[in-house]
């Protein structure tokens, strides 16, 4: 008998990079699926929750584009009319920088089921993992989360704003404009605002650099930081010694590459 076919598509967030840290509605939708589709920067481990279904990879990194937008949205429509549930399985949450609106408004062309399910987003996850909250009272009272590289490959003109405000900035996909965006705070005067890098958060593979807008340059070149890492500015960085004291220690039996000037 031939299976009855009913398309849906769930775009699942994977959270930050430890497989622990999905959700449990994104692990039910992965044990449901005929198709994942999933991110260069999904935890593989992950794939196991759908032993049943077929895993394609559709990562994109900068300068290694397995495909375009356009080529994903149209796979998402094909294998959900061809074998039943596809998720999308994307990196952190589908909705903070993630291109999760995008896909969902291309499938509601075609009249297939859809649902969204968020994911614990990298840019509170991450900076939480090493020890840093984004906001703390007296210290900071709000954060601004950015993306240090736009569609076009620019720098978000957001960071101008963002580094005139006494609050913590968060910014997603800036390694590649690391020396941009520290110039811009120290045009206003900056230098020494504490900044914490962690590339790899919340996986074995973690490393983590802490400075300030003046020294940090020189501690990511000489433990050759990269991406995927995010960079967090702002006095809550300073946080990460108190909090050392109260979080399991074996949290942060992570490399640490410190210098202050």
């Amino acid at each position: 008998m031939k299976k009855i076919i009913n398309p849906k598509v769930s775009i699942v967030g994977a959270g930050p990079g430890d497989p622990d840290l999905i959700t449990v509605k994104g692990a039910k939708a992965l044990e449901k699926a005929d198709v994942v589709l999933y991110d260069a920067l999904v935890n593989k481990q992950l794939l196991n929750l759908a032993p049943n279904a077929q895993h394609i990879f559709v990562g994109k990194r900068k300068g290694k584009h397995s495909y375009k937008q356009e080529e994903i949205n149209q796979l998402l429509v094909k294998y959900a009319m061809n074998y039943g549930h596809v998720v999308r399985l994307k990196g952190g949450d589908p909705f903070v920088f993630g291109r999760g609106s995008e896909e969902l408004a291309y499938i509601h062309n075609w009249k297939i089921e859809t649902e969204v399910v968020s994911g614990i987003s990298s840019s509170s996850a991450v900076p939480a993992s090493a020890g840093i909250p984004l906001t703390s009272r007296g210290v900071s009272d709000s954060f601004w989360v950015l993306t240090g590289t736009t569609r076009k490959g620019e720098l978000s003109q957001d960071i101008h704003l963002a580094a005139q405000s006494n609050a913590t900035v968060v910014v997603l996909m800036g390694m590649s404009n690391l020396d941009k965006i520290l110039h811009i705070f120290k045009m206003e005067g900056k230098s020494g605002l504490p900044v914490g890098i962690i590339q790899n958060g919340t996986t074995a593979a973690e490393k983590i650099a802490i400075g300030n807008v003046g020294t940090i340059a020189g501690i990511v070149e000489e433990n050759q930081l990269s991406s995927p890492a995010i960079i967090v500015l702002g006095e809550v960085v300073n946080e990460r010694k108190k909090l050392q004291s109260f979080i399991s220690q074996s949290q942060f039996d992570v490399p640490l590459n410190y210098r202050n000037n």
